[in-house]
């Protein structure tokens, strides 16, 4: 606050630090608080609206999932950008799972090996590097996950079709009206966050996944 100058990055990324030199620690905190709480009820909204729209497809989805896991099945997991870390939460917390009562579960990132990614991109073309890995550990029964904010990703869809030619469950989690991937015959489940914030989106297929995880656990544990 002392500083009334400020670094360049400062004064465009917090603009009201810098108003005539008179902003207050007051006033900076009020702003914040406002903000905060316009994105709590940005994510509330949104996880409403998840429901809402989707709510039978994370129901359906996680009983499904939980039958193919129960008959042995590895879930393969993918995504780009911050749906890359999305898809390798969920594959963490399947194999590393956060409650004691919950059994490990067979689970890839296809996210991961950044040396099958760029030797697929660079030789074949990046909207293969996921299909190419879905041929390769890609079994009947298996469950294949695609993670796309707008529901368009070509590589997510490609491998989706992929997974569906070789008889593996298909499982898509979207955003926006659910692009492509809604309207996709090889997706066998797909679960929509309706938004256009992407950072809205990612939270609430966080929440998604995990409902997921939750139910697939809560299902396997009543019937063992």
């Amino acid at each position: 606050m002392h500083n009334t100058e400020g670094s360049e990055y400062d004064r465009l990324f917090y603009p009201f630090l810098f108003e005539g030199g008179k902003a207050s620690i007051e006033d900076v905190l009020a702003q914040v608080r406002h903000s905060t709480l316009e994105k709590c009820r940005e994510v509330i909204a949104l996880r409403r609206a998840t429901l809402e729209h989707s709510g039978k497809q994370i129901v359906a989805a996680g009983e499904a999932m939980a039958r193919a896991f129960a008959n042995g099945a590895t879930l393969l997991a993918f995504g780009n950008g911050g749906s890359t870390t999305d898809a390798q939460d969920l594959v963490t917390e399947l194999i590393n799972p956060p409650y004691s009562g919950w059994s490990s579960l067979p689970a890839i990132a296809l996210t991961n090996d950044i040396a099958v990614v760029t030797a697929v991109g660079n030789d074949v073309g990046f909207d293969n590097i996921y299909a190419r890995q879905v041929i390769a550990f890609g079994r009947p029964g298996d469950i294949s996950l695609g993670i796309s904010t707008s529901g368009n990703s070509t590589n997510v869809l490609v491998a989706l079709e992929q997974a569906k030619k070789q008889d593996l469950l298909t499982v898509g989690l979207t955003g926006y009206d659910g692009g492509k991937m809604m309207r996709s015959a090889a997706v066998d489940f797909c679960i929509n966050s309706p938004s256009d914030h992407i950072p809205r989106i990612q939270e609430a297929q966080a929440t998604a996944y995990h409902a997921l995880i939750e139910a697939i656990h809560s299902l396997m544990t009543s019937t063992s």
